[in-house]
């Protein structure tokens, strides 16, 4: 099969390629898809799970993409709840090959069934974004109706889909970024926005909870801003500055096929929009990697077609 590989930690986007690799087969518990679409992270080769497995061991050379939109071509062992030729979606898994190929491996608690009237393009940019939003602003944020949330990086991937999710839920919304970013937060059901590079943050006023995904100067100023009893989550970093009687929370996205499902609602009903910008083929992944390359909303890796 051809996929993405990266064999060099030091070389950086520099060092990724397209090759060809051994299918994957399918462990216990698994399934094999054929890749139709994948999302990736530009930071992923800085995690330490693209180099190394779950017991530390190197295991280059790498694919690199966490989320996936497929056809089911393999069943491992024991595997149950999918079917042969069943299109699914949803997130791999950390410390194993990704989705930048023609074939991935992936547990299948990660996946949940895709339907027919939801594209792969479109479903392969919802996993760690929609999964991630969910989780820090009602997991751990615990944010319900009535409160106000300031969301960090408000047009980006997570904090698109959070705001969307957040004025559902009836909280209100504070969104942050930069200057070009503030129609679309506002559209998406933001109530007020702040410019990084032009207002100050403080100008958000007291808040329930805080979802960051910036990290830095940004999450350390944020928490003063938490009143009594609320919650500061970020998924950039652990928080170093705590709350006053309030919560800080760290946390990394986990595979849940049940909301992935509700997401996938949401998404045919049309109360969750996903912002793609930008689909390239599989041969193009290495150059959409660039952190020269940004594009409003997310960029896919089409690997088939659907």
């Amino acid at each position: 099969m051809r996929a993405i590989t990266v064999r060099d930690r030091k070389a950086g986007t520099d060092g990724l390629r397209l090759e060809d690799l051994p299918r994957p087969h399918a462990a216990e518990n698994d399934v094999v898809l054929r890749v139709h679409a994948a999302g990736f992270t530009r930071g992923e080769l800085d995690w330490p799970a693209t180099w190394t497995d779950r017991a530390g061991r190197d295991r280059t050379p790498s694919v690199p993409g966490h989320e996936v939109s497929g056809v089911v071509t393999e069943l491992g062992y024991g595997t149950t709840g999918l079917t042969v030729g069943q299109r699914v979606f949803g997130p791999t898994d950390w410390t194993r090959d990704g989705s930048l190929a023609e074939y991935v491996a992936v547990e299948a608690r990660n996946l949940a069934p895709l339907p027919a009237d939801i594209d792969h393009t479109t479903a392969a940019a919802l996993p760690i974004s929609g999964l991630t939003a969910w989780q820090g602003l009602f997991d751990h944020a615990r944010l319900t109706a009535g409160q106000t949330v300031l969301i960090h990086g408000a047009a980006g991937g997570v904090g698109s889909i959070a705001v969307q999710l957040a004025h559902e839920a009836g909280a209100r919304v504070v969104g942050t970024g930069r200057g070009a970013d503030r129609d679309t937060a506002l559209e998406l059901g933001a109530h007020a926005f702040l410019d990084l590079e032009t207002q100050r943050l403080e100008d958000a006023g007291q808040v329930d909870a805080v979802l960051d995904v910036i990290g830095g100067d940004v999450l350390d100023r944020s928490a003063a801003l938490v009143r009594p009893g609320g919650t500061l989550v970020s998924i950039a970093q652990p928080p170093t500055v705590r709350p006053d009687d309030a919560r800080a929370v760290f946390f990394v996205v986990e595979p849940d096929r049940a909301r992935l499902a509700d997401l996938a609602q949401r998404l045919r009903d049309g109360r969750l929009r996903v912002r793609v910008g930008s689909v390239r083929p599989l041969d193009e992944a290495p150059d959409a990697f660039s952190t020269g390359q940004r594009v409003p909303g997310r960029t896919i890796i089409r690997v088939a077609e659907d």
